[in-house]
């Protein structure tokens, strides 16, 4: 169920509202997927929930078919996305996290096979 945006002002809920385009990768009635403004790889998308959890650590036991779901989600997408050899994953969570954007997302990055190995993105992811 997608929270109305007067509900969720981040730029996710804009998204989810259809006032900012996306390029998406994956949509059902739980979860939005689509490719990062500002990917720091090849291959860098976001899966969010409809419902509006602006962190991890505001998901609670309700939330548990919701998280498993995205979680299933997310080699599925990387497949489809070329992420063959391997994929990184994060949940930046609040601002000590590096959290930008207060709904939560999977950050899923990767580069293709024949691409170059990912480093260490701490601080850019």
């Amino acid at each position: 169920m997608t929270t109305p945006v007067t509900e969720n002002p981040t730029i996710f809920g804009k998204i989810l509202a259809g006032q900012i385009p996306c390029k998406k990768v994956y949509e059902d009635a739980d979860v939005l997927a689509f490719h990062d403004i500002n990917p720091v790889a090849e291959v860098h998308f976001l899966i969010i929930p409809k419902k509006y959890i602006p962190t991890l650590a505001d998901i609670d036991a309700s939330d548990t078919a919701l998280m498993g779901k995205m979680l299933s989600l997310v080699p599925a997408l990387a497949k489809e996305q070329g992420l063959t050899g391997g994929f990184r994953t994060a949940i930046n969570t609040g601002r000590l996290g590096g959290q930008e954007v207060y709904h939560l997302h999977i950050h899923v990055f990767g580069n293709r096979p024949g691409g170059e190995p990912l480093r260490s993105l701490v601080g850019k992811a």
